[in-house]
């Protein structure tokens, strides 16, 4: 969803989610003990925070990119690169999920639908700005206002 809003212009990106989801609905079994929820609610709900919380702060989520990749620009990166590091920045700015689950999550990631190069970019960007949380709390201030 991310390398998707990444390769296509805003304002087609409400669009792109109905499509996305109307093409997953098979994913919603009958009832089979979940208490009413359903696989794709789940999925809904989980991604659909991520996608509109990157995509709210991606210009925040960048600078605080740019600041911490040795040698890289947003720019350069790779789509998938990008909107995995995107993704994990925004995390760790804005859940409570521990963050050697982030790193480790987005490192996953990167390692299965790119290069095994692109790990060592992900983990050691990712621990930079973990490390850096004064930076990370000013990136999440400069949201919420």
């Amino acid at each position: 969803m991310l390398a998707a809003a990444d390769l296509n212009p805003p304002d087609a990106l409400d669009g792109f989610l109905a499509d996305f989801w109307k093409q997953i609905e098979s994913l919603d079994p009958e009832d089979g003990g979940s208490g009413g929820q359903t696989v794709r609610g789940k999925l809904l709900a989980f991604a659909e925070e991520r996608f509109r919380g990157v995509t709210a702060m991606k210009g925040e989520i960048d600078a605080l990119l740019e600041k911490f990749m040795e040698n890289w620009e947003v720019a350069r990166l790779g789509t998938v690169e990008r909107a995995v590091l995107r993704m994990g920045a925004w995390e760790l700015c804005n859940t409570d999920i521990p963050v050697p689950v982030v790193i480790n999550e987005a490192v996953d990631l990167v390692n299965w639908y790119s290069s095994p190069k692109a790990r060592a970019l992900v983990n050691s960007t990712l621990d930079r700005i973990a490390h850096n949380c004064a930076l990370v709390a000013k990136a999440r201030e400069k949201h919420d206002a």
